[in-house]
């Protein structure tokens, strides 16, 4: 199933109208990535009854991406699912944040400081209890802080368009930086992910 959804979104991301072909930064793009944070932080910790995996609650987020990347969506095969629905979102706004320091370099790593520190907090927010299995892509038992988290690291190494980083170079680095210390935030330093991570993102100075 993740499988489909990653290459739906690739497709996407790689199409003509997937990509970003604009001549200048879209005047809101900036409020809206910090508004889109605002609310998927909440969303990714589930406190309330809007929460990932629901299959409606993403929706005010996504209209937000969506006006920037119009084919971004969930797939009918996301919907409901606490891991799939959390990495689309992640990648979304990660791109717009990428799309950001294409034209405003440092702006972009600073947005992406913020970002990474507010998915950080959310997935330490989240109760490590086991899942009932409502939205669950692993089963009963299987902690909604893992599919979270599972969804968080898909979101960001498998699914974000890193064609729209900036050149900048100290930019360039800080927001690598960033992206690359999410896995250790999420799974722990000297993880299998967080290794894996790290091999990724170091890929992407080249």
């Amino acid at each position: 199933m993740f499988s489909s959804l990653s290459s739906a979104l690739a497709a996407s991301a790689s199409s003509p109208q997937g990509k970003s072909d604009k001549k200048s930064i879209s005047p809101s793009l900036r409020t809206d990535i910090y508004n889109t944070i605002d609310q998927a932080k909440p969303w990714l910790i589930g406190a309330s009854s809007r929460q990932a995996g629901d299959g409606v609650s993403y929706q005010p987020i996504l209209s937000l991406i969506q006006s920037h990347f119009s084919e971004f969506k969930v797939g009918l095969d996301a919907a409901r699912n606490v891991e799939h629905e959390s990495a689309v979102i992640v990648a979304g706004i990660t791109n717009m944040i990428l799309e950001m320091s294409k034209w405003d370099g440092m702006a972009g790593a600073m947005a992406m400081r913020t970002w990474v520190d507010a998915l950080g907090d959310a997935h330490g927010k989240i109760s490590g209890a086991p899942s009932p299995g409502v939205g669950s892509s692993t089963g009963k038992g299987a902690s909604r802080k893992d599919q979270v988290g599972r969804g968080i690291t898909r979101g960001i190494n498998q699914l974000t368009d890193v064609t729209l980083m900036t050149r900048e170079f100290a930019a360039r680095i800080q927001i690598i930086s960033l992206l690359k210390s999410v896995n250790t935030k999420i799974h722990g330093a000297g993880s299998d992910e967080a290794r894996q991570g790290e091999a990724l993102w170091s890929s992407k100075f080249i």
